[in-house]
């Protein structure tokens, strides 16, 4: 899946440098800048993400605490919860009474 780039970027019409040019230097410039991936979003350990910078708005998914986060310039902020998801779920009853274990 291709970049999604914050802004649109002009392609030429030709008038002071040739379109072909142009237009592969646009492509040059959407490769390169900070751009976001949504198919691939970084994933760290607290560990990892404390040794490297950041820009304000990086998005990543923290592997440690299992919780997707945004930088704001100062520091890492959840965007979610980690959840717990049941595992198994067993049930026996009995005439009279029902027992529930949940492992």
């Amino acid at each position: 899946m291709a970049k999604l780039l914050p802004t649109r970027l002009p392609v030429s019409s030709g008038e002071n440098v040739s379109t072909e040019i142009f237009n592969r230097l646009v492509r040059i410039l959407e490769i390169n800048l900070g751009s976001f991936d949504p198919v691939n979003t970084i994933q760290l350990t607290t560990t990892q993400r404390d040794k490297l910078n950041f820009q304000p708005g990086t998005l990543i998914f923290n592997t440690t605490t299992e919780v997707l986060q945004v930088f704001d310039g100062t520091e890492f902020i959840d965007l979610t919860t980690h959840r717990t998801y049941v595992s198994s779920l067993s049930a026996t009853s009995s005439l009279g009474s029902v027992s529930v274990t949940i492992g």
